[in-house]
């Protein structure tokens, strides 16, 4: 499975963006367009239905070697075998990291939302894979949430350890802007399951990543 170290883009498999189409294929999608890790996120279903998507694409992302992680819930992370949970900022109050990790066992991820320097550095202290930090920028996937902005993203990526994905309204145009300014591991929602072809969308993500980085090191 790859490692986090090595994970720069994350996707998402997102009920809210889903419609009527097959997850597994927006799966195959997703994987072939090049994304790192994929979560699954479905804050309106109920888990016996999360369960039944989980085991029609985890065999599919257990092949391809990325990461699946569920969102919120991880007992359900544990029953069906995912690699991993995040929590949401609610969450790891209520489930924190050590117990979530307690649950699923030593080499499974755990992640956590952070919506600023404050809360990221608490999240630190708390010893889990990988944060996310946003929203960065207004979008329909937190609406009425305000964005964090780009200098805290820069507070962040200086001033804790931990691999940390931006997130929140980030798109191709955008991208360079967040990088410059510390995203080095971007998560992207809508930018790439509205577009008209998902692989193709994860695709450029994933070059523009990789070109922006390779600059940055010559």
């Amino acid at each position: 499975m790859r490692p986090i170290a090595d994970c720069r883009l994350y996707g998402f498999l997102d009920a809210a963006y889903l419609g009527t189409r097959d997850p597994a294929d927006l799966v195959h999608q997703l994987l072939a367009g090049g994304v790192d890790m994929i979560q699954l996120r479905a804050k309106t279903w109920s888990q016996d239905d999360i369960a039944a998507i989980v085991r029609r694409v985890l065999p599919l992302t257990r092949t391809a070697g990325v990461p699946l992680i569920i969102n919120d819930h991880v007992e359900l992370a544990r029953r069906v075998g995912a690699n991993g949970v995040h929590l949401g900022q609610e969450d790891s109050e209520s489930m924190p990291v050590s117990a979530a990790r307690a649950q699923l066992g030593p080499s499974a991820l755990v992640g956590v939302s952070t919506h600023s320097l404050a809360q990221a550095r608490a999240a630190e202290a708390l010893k889990p894979d990988y944060i996310g930090i946003g929203p960065l920028f207004a979008t329909g996937t937190k609406p009425g949430v305000a964005p964090i902005r780009l200098g805290t993203l820069g507070d962040v990526t200086r001033r804790v350890a931990l691999p940390a994905f931006a997130i929140g309204g980030i798109t191709l145009g955008n991208l360079p802007e967040v990088i410059r300014n510390g995203g080095l591991r971007v998560a992207v929602v809508s930018a790439i399951l509205c577009a008209a072809d998902v692989a193709a969308a994860a695709r450029a993500f994933r070059d523009s990543i990789h070109r922006q980085l390779n600059r940055i090191r010559s």
